[in-house]
């Protein structure tokens, strides 16, 4: 919301000095809210891979027939709410991200020309947005994660489905 806000702010008319100092609070906020719960988030999305792992390895084991679907219910819920929750902290970054063209495109008035793309430059190259680990949270981070648990679980299943052929 708090990128929503500044890009309303931009457009309603504040000046460019205001502008940097408003993207300098937001970019503040949200690293030191990323800093918080970046250690939740990280043991969240280890129990959900864990779990899921555990789940498929379950199933590939005791077979589908021979495991009640409804108690795994509750962990798949769980499994797609983190999903959800790592999309949406994804879509912090790549709100930021296009942040620049929208202030490049803002007219400040006559001779405000360089000051602008200083102000544009400035904010691009701040690298707001999410943070784990020190590393920006981006959904091409978010789908590359989600491919390799997905890879780790069909090897695993492959593994245990040759194993228990022999």
């Amino acid at each position: 919301i708090m990128i929503d806000v500044f890009c309303f702010d931009a457009v309603g008319g504040m000046n460019l000095h205001d502008l940097s100092h408003l993207w300098n609070l937001t970019q503040a906020v949200l690293r030191k809210v990323s800093d918080s719960i970046e250690t939740c988030v990280l043991v969240l999305c280890i129990v959900v891979t864990f779990a899921v792992t555990i789940v498929v390895l379950d199933l590939g084991v005791l077979g589908i027939r021979n495991i009640a679907m409804l108690p795994l219910l509750p962990g798949v819920l769980i499994s797609l709410g983190v999903l959800y929750m790592l999309l949406l902290a994804s879509s912090v970054s790549e709100k930021c991200a296009r942040v620049p063209a929208l202030v490049n495109a803002i007219s400040f008035g006559e001779g405000t020309e360089q000051a602008r793309q200083q102000t544009v430059h400035y904010i691009a190259s701040s690298g707001a947005g999410f943070y784990i680990l020190s590393m920006r949270l981006t959904m091409a981070v978010v789908v590359k994660a989600v491919y390799i648990c997905g890879i780790v679980v069909v090897g695993l299943v492959t593994r245990l489905a040759a194993a228990s052929r022999e």
